[in-house]
């Protein structure tokens, strides 16, 4: 599937991201790794939260780009691959996550 994606340079973008298994509260229960995650990746690839909410299965965020950047969708790709890798074992990652 292609996605049609705003790719504007130093821009704010608003961004709804979910759970796979919306029945999880992995986003609350693991807060500090969420914060974790959050904090390592932007020492990388920098940007602004300008707002975000973090509920039980799903977050709402506002970042701002860097002038010269666009690649939000390179920090969201790492910000979900360090956090689920980092869960603890006993939580459930569907077979389609494992690869």
């Amino acid at each position: 599937m292609r996605y049609r994606r705003s790719t504007q340079a130093g821009a704010c973008y608003f961004f709804t991201v979910n759970l796979a298994d919306r029945r999880q509260d992995l986003l609350v229960r693991h807060i500090d790794l969420l914060r974790t995650t959050l904090r390592q990746v932007k020492q990388r690839h920098p940007f602004k939260i300008e707002a975000m909410v973090v509920l039980p299965d799903h977050l709402h965020s506002i970042w701002c780009l860097p002038s010269e950047d666009a690649d939000y969708a390179r920090r969201w790709r790492l910000i979900k691959a360090a956090f689920s890798r980092e869960l603890p074992n006993e939580e459930h990652i569907s077979a389609r996550r494992l690869g």
